[in-house]
């Protein structure tokens, strides 16, 4: 097969600041960094890169859910190719979704943790399963299906190979375990953050961990510059976490009495025990239409939350659709007040049991005090929702900083919903005004 090719300066395309993290040949390299740091730009450049260099190199990349690929990782290793002139090397299909390199037969592979299956039984035809790519790891919130990747990229390669798990993600909860297993115990360097853009926390023969941020992209411009500047003056918590790359902070929790579990849904509703609970959030340009579903064991006190739909710019009509593709059409669905017009129309075209929210003085404060007497356990498929609870937080006074007797106004799309979802039962419960508390 002859192909024609042309010299690319790799350091020009890769630009400045990652030559640890391209270098590195140990077990396990992690990058956590803010927006725009391009850690998954370089990661996707390295992969390319190597693939084509190293003959018999496969490449595993997996992501919590198997249909993101396509707008991330997938989209980000073709971005790869243009960059290095070498598209017309590797054909890229999306049923299967995989790549392979054309001259040798090498292949990228793309699984879902949302199918186990699929992810233990990966092979390769040609050479070796050597390397895997993790993109977005904070959404893998069970350590288990990390080790269980991690156990797949296994036995012998030859001399010129090394195997190598790649994990790339924004920081988030600084309880989350990755933090525990690969930052723990590192070095901490915030002068490197705020000068270069970059800090290695642990450089060993089994680990590499970092954190980067915009600063060590070079390929930002002015206007570019000027959001994370805008960022930084405007909301300086969010700043912490997006721009400098740092662990989101966690204290003021308003939801505190929850676990991330796997359950089987039928059998608990065979039980008989349980109340369904279907809230509905609206949202379209800037906030997302949020959908919830939980169980609700009244007695024991013990909610199971077991789906969620979260998506921007939907219509009325394809709300619908949504509810009726996943069986809750004739169910009772309590949705946001707000929207009364949008309420009375999916009413008469196929939601006759929606109902709208009850508002009134301290409502918020109301429906959080009867979930937070509630053990919470959450499906793992439930991430959008993992992600709020975990960052709801009490408000704070800017002036003082001492927490307010209200949450914060971010992080509340899916959990509002929830709210609603559970109004009938906190109202049998009969809440008074000041009776709530802040945890």
């Amino acid at each position: 097969m002859k192909i024609s090719s042309e010299i690319v300066d790799l350091n020009k395309v890769v630009g400045k600041r990652y030559a640890t993290f391209w270098n590195y040949k140990g077990r396990y390299r992690i990058v956590k960094g803010g927006r725009g740091s391009k850690k998954s730009y370089t990661t996707a450049l390295w992969f390319i890169s190597n693939m084509m260099k190293l003959k018999d190199s496969n490449l595993l990349v997996v992501r919590k859910v198997f249909d993101t690929h396509r707008g991330s990782t997938f989209a980000q290793l073709k971005t790869a190719m243009k960059r290095l002139k070498v598209s017309h090397f590797w054909k890229c299909t999306t049923s299967p979704m995989e790549m392979t390199y054309l001259p040798t037969g090498q292949k990228i592979i793309f699984r879902g943790l949302d199918d186990p299956l699929k992810i233990t039984s990966v092979t390769v035809e040609v050479g070796y399963l050597c390397w895997a790519w993790f993109e977005e790891m904070y959404q893998v919130e069970n350590e288990d299906d990390f080790n269980k990747v991690d156990m797949s990229i296994r036995g012998a390669v030859p001399e010129h190979l090394f195997k190598q798990i790649t994990c790339t993600f924004n920081p988030w909860s600084e309880t989350h375990w990755l933090n525990d297993r690969f930052f723990k115990g590192g070095a901490e360097d915030r002068n490197s953050l705020i000068t270069k853009g970059l800090a290695i926390h642990k450089n060993t023969n089994d680990v590499l961990a970092m954190t980067t941020n915009f600063r060590a992209n070079e390929f930002l411009d002015e206007a570019d510059l000027n959001v994370f500047r805008t960022m930084e003056l405007e909301n300086p918590k969010r700043f912490e976490v997006e721009g400098n790359g740092n662990w989101g902070i966690c204290e003021g929790t308003v939801f505190y009495r929850w676990e991330i579990r796997e359950f089987d849904v039928n059998e608990l509703i065979k039980s008989g025990r349980f109340e369904t609970c279907l809230g509905l959030d609206f949202g379209f340009t800037n906030d997302p239409t949020a959908f919830i579903a939980s169980l609700v064991d009244v007695e024991n006190k013990e909610i199971y939350v077991f789906d969620e739909h979260y998506e921007k710019g939907m219509f009325n009509e394809d709300i619908v659709k949504m509810i009726e593709y996943k069986g809750f059409a004739k169910s009772k669905i309590t949705a946001d007040s707000a929207e009364e017009k949008s309420i009375k129309w999916m009413k008469r075209n196929g939601l006759p049991r929606i109902r709208s929210s009850v508002k009134g003085p301290d409502s918020i404060i109301y429906g959080i005090q009867y979930l937070q007497g509630y053990k919470v356990y959450i499906l793992p498929k439930c991430k959008n929702f993992i992600v709020e609870i975990k960052n709801y937080i009490w408000d704070t006074d800017k002036k003082t900083g001492k927490a307010l007797n209200k949450p914060i106004d971010d992080y509340n799309h899916l959990l509002d919903a929830w709210r609603y979802s559970v109004e009938e039962l906190a109202t049998k419960g009969k809440i008074k005004a000041g009776q709530y508390r802040m945890i």
